[in-house]
Order: structure tokens, then C-alpha cells, then sequence
């Protein structure tokens, strides 16, 4: 009895390590783009969708390096064709996803260069690997001085957001 017990956990324990959440997938080409961390893709049917940059937050637009980040992603992404991989729709109803563009992980690409942030408050949405690869990314860019990184103190979006309600 103890055999099939242990069998039947090593069993269970197998199917909930191997068990990834299949992402949906958008395809389309980008026809705008928000900021660092938004754009809008039309998909073959000439329907719109808003896609928010999973696992990053980007410098908002009054913000320093604000400007910086959405020319980036821009070069990125703009009036091009994307696969977007994605399994939620946030609070304002925007798809959050991955985009890759050729291949490329434009949401990585963003951090690598220093105009995103990792997103630490939503991580757990991420897959494991993506989770550790952004934040090793974060990490060089800091350490390399990238980007917004070339700040002393770098005021993070969600505090910055934050303190504009307040002012409010």
C-alpha cells in the first residue's frame, strides 16, 4: 500500500511541477504606442486591442526617462507584426501579455536597456523563467548604469503614481 502511495504523490507532484498555464496568443501589427509599457495592436479582422507589458512598469510620461522609454519600445514594436502571449485582462481591461516582435521579448528588451522596471507586485504571473530573467536583467542594467539607471534614486512608476494622487 505504501508503494502505490508514494507513487501515486511522486505522480502528483510531477503533473503540478510540469504544469504550465497555456498563454492565449494576439497576433497583429502594433498601430500605436502609449508609453513604455502600453501599445495597441490591430489584429487581421481590424480589431483593436490595448496590450499592457506584462512583468515591467515603465516610467510614466511626465516622468523622467518617460519619454525615453516609449521611443524605445516604439522602435521596438511600432507598425510592426507581434505575437502577443497573454493570459489576463487587467482592471482597466487590457490585455497583459508578452510581446515578441521577430522572436524578441520586447517587455525584456525594455528592462535590458534601462527604461522599465521589473515588476516585483505582479511577478508570480510570470513563468518561472521569465520571473528570473527579468530580474537578472533589472540587476544589469543597474549595475551597468542604463537607461534611468544613470539616476542616483530612480522614483519607481507605482511610487510616483502615488504621489500625483496625493497631489490631486
Amino acid at each position: 500500500m505504501k508503494f502505490y502511495f508514494t507513487r501515486i504523490m511522486l505522480l502528483v507532484a510531477s503533473l503540478l511541477l510540469n504544469h504550465t498555464s497555456a498563454a492565449d496568443t494576439l497576433q497583429g501589427r502594433v498601430v500605436g504606442v502609449s508609453d513604455g509599457d502600453t501599445v495597441t495592436l490591430l489584429d487581421d479582422s481590424n480589431t483593436q486591442f490595448k496590450i499592457r507589458l506584462m512583468g515591467i512598469d515603465a516610467p510614466e510620461k511626465k516622468q523622467a526617462f518617460g519619454s525615453r522609454s516609449k521611443e524605445s519600445l516604439s522602435a521596438l514594436v511600432f507598425n510592426k507584426q507581434v505575437i502577443v502571449e497573454y493570459n489576463k485582462k487587467d482592471k482597466y481591461g487590457r490585455t497583459v501579455g508578452k510581446i515578441l516582435v521577430d522572436g524578441v521579448d520586447a517587455n525584456l528588451e525594455q528592462i535590458k536597456a534601462g527604461l522599465a522596471w521589473h515588476y516585483k507586485k505582479y511577478q508570480k504571473e510570470q513563468s518561472l523563467d521569465d520571473r528570473s530573467i527579468y530580474a537578472q536583467a533589472e540587476e544589469q542594467a543597474r549595475a551597468e548604469r542604463r537607461g534611468l539607471w544613470l539616476d542616483a534614486e530612480p522614483t519607481p512608476p507605482w511610487d510616483w503614481r502615488k504621489q500625483q494622487k496625493r497631489k490631486d
